[in-house]
C-alpha cells in the first residue's frame, strides 16, 4: 500500500470500493491508456468495465438500483480512475453531476423516469452551461427557450461539452423569461434527451463532430446548437423555471470536488513515475534520487499530492455533511490543480529527455494536467469564490 494520498476514517465497504477500483486501474487502465490516448479512441472496453462494477450509479440511492455511495466515496473513485487516465474519470463526471442534480432536485417523475437508467449505464449524462462568448459569465447566457402552445422552443449555441456525443441525457442551462429583475433568476435547466452520435440527431439539435483538444482525448468535447428545438414543459428539472442557476451551481460545486479529485489522481501517478524512474536512471556511479537536487524535488512533490488531497477530502465530506462547501471546494479544486500542473512538471524535468517522448506515460500527463486548471472555473474564478467567502464569513465590525 501507497504511503501517500491515503484517507482516514473509510467505512469497510469504502475500502472494498477503492481496492476494487485501484485493481482495475492498474490492470485495465494503465497498460492501455496510452495506445487509446495517442489514438484519441473512446474507451469503450474500459466503460463496460465500469457499468459491471457499478460505478455509473455508484452515488445514486439504492432505491434506484444505485449503490447510495457518498461524494467523498465518489472523489476517491475518481482520483484513482484519473491516476489511470483523466479521460476515463471524465467519462463518469458528467454522468453523476447530472444524476446528483436530478437526486437532489428533480421531480418524483424525472427520478424514477432517469436514475434506475442511469445508474444501470443505459443512460449517460452530460450538462451544458458554457456558450462561445460567455466564459465564467453564466447569468450572460444567450441560449433561450420561448414559451409556444406545446412546451418550449430553444434556439442558441452552447459549447465545451463533454461527452456531447456519447451521451443520450444532457441537463442543459438556458434563459428563459421569467420577468425577474436578476439575470440568473431568469435562468432554467431543461432535461434534454438525445440518440448519441453527432449531426442533426434530432429536429433542431445538431451535436457537430468533436472538438480537437491538446489533451483530454479520448472523450468527445462538442458544441450543442439548437434551433428551434421543441422540448416539453415537464422536461424541466424540478418542474419549476427560472431555478436552474441555482441548479447548476449545485451540480458545480460538486464537480469542483470532482476537479480537484482528478488533479490529485494525476499528481499521485506523476510522483509515481518520477520515483520509479529516479531509481533506476544513473549518473555519475548511482541512482538520480540519491542526489540531493533530485531527493529534494521528491519531497516537494510528495507534500504537495498529500495536501491536495487532504483538502479535497475536506471538501467533500463538507458536501457529504450537507454544510456549505463553496469556499472549501474553491479552495480544493484551487489548490489540487495547481499542484497537480506543479508535480506534473518536475517529473517530466526528472525524466529528463525521456519525457518528451510520447513512449513515455509522462508525456500525456503534461497535456492533461493544465485542463485541470480551468475546468470547473479557472484559478482566478476560485479566487474570486474564496475572497467573496471569506469576507462574507469575517464581515468587519468596524
Amino acid at each position: 500500500m501507497a504511503r501517500l494520498a491515503q484517507t482516514a476514517g473509510l467505512t469497510d465497504i469504502q475500502e472494498e470500493i477503492l481496492a476494487t477500483v485501484r485493481t482495475f486501474v492498474d490492470k485495465e487502465i494503465i497498460p492501455h491508456a496510452q495506445t487509446l490516448e495517442h489514438g484519441d479512441t473512446y474507451p469503450a472496453d474500459i466503460v463496460e468495465g465500469m457499468k459491471e462494477m457499478g460505478l455509473f450509479g455508484l452515488t445514486i440511492p439504492e432505491e434506484y438500483g444505485g449503490l447510495g455511495e457518498s461524494l467523498l466515496t465518489y472523489a476517491l473513485v475518481v482520483e484513482q480512475i484519473a491516476r489511470g487516465w483523466m479521460s476515463v474519470s471524465g467519462v463518469i463526471n458528467t454522468h453523476f453531476i447530472v444524476a446528483h442534480m436530478l437526486k437532489q432536485h428533480g421531480t418524483p417523475e424525472q427520478k424514477q423516469k432517469y436514475l434506475p437508467r442511469m445508474a444501470a449505464g443505459e443512460v449517460r449524462g452530460s450538462f451544458s452551461m458554457s456558450e462561445p462568448e460567455l466564459g465564467s459569465d453564466v447569468a450572460a447566457i444567450r441560449t433561450r427557450a420561448v414559451r409556444g402552445d406545446s412546451g418550449y422552443a430553444i434556439s442558441g449555441q452552447k459549447m465545451w461539452l463533454t461527452n456531447g456525443g456519447t451521451s443520450n441525457l444532457t441537463a442543459v442551462l438556458v434563459k428563459t423569461d421569467e420577468g425577474a429583475e436578476k439575470p440568473h433568476q431568469n435562468l432554467t435547466t431543461f432535461l434534454v434527451e438525445k440518440p448519441e452520435g453527432y449531426g442533426e440527431v434530432l429536429p433542431g439539435l445538431t451535436i457537430p463532430g468533436k472538438i480537437d483538444k491538446m489533451g483530454y482525448k479520448g472523450v468527445d468535447t462538442t458544441e450543442m446548437v439548437f434551433d428551434g428545438f421543441e422540448i416539453a414543459e415537464d422536461q424541466i428539472l424540478g418542474g419549476v423555471s427560472g431555478q436552474g442557476f441555482r441548479h447548476m451551481m449545485d451540480g458545480v460545486e460538486v464537480g469542483r470536488v470532482n476537479v480537484a479529485a482528478r488533479a490529485c489522481g494525476i499528481a499521485i501517478r506523476a510522483f509515481e513515475l518520477a520515483i520509479e524512474y529516479s531509481q533506476q536512471r544513473r549518473t555519475f556511479g548511482k541512482a538520480i534520487a540519491e542526489h540531493q537536487a533530485i531527493a529534494f524535488k521528491l519531497a516537494e512533490m510528495a507534500t504537495k499530492v498529500e495536501a491536495a488531497h487532504l483538502m479535497m477530502v475536506n471538501a467533500a465530506r463538507l458536501k457529504d455533511s450537507g454544510q456549505r462547501n463553496d469556499v472549501e471546494a474553491g479552495m480544493a479544486k484551487l489548490i489540487a490543480s495547481e499542484y497537480c500542473a506543479e508535480v506534473t512538471q518536475e517529473s517530466f524535468r526528472i525524466h529528463g529527455g525521456y519525457g518528451y517522448s510520447k513512449e513515455y506515460e509522462i508525456e500525456r500527463l503534461m497535456r492533461e494536467a493544465p485542463f485541470l486548471l480551468i475546468g470547473e472555473g479557472t484559478s482566478e474564478i476560485q479566487k474570486t469564490i474564496i475572497s467573496r467567502g471569506l469576507l462574507r464569513d469575517y464581515q468587519s465590525r468596524g
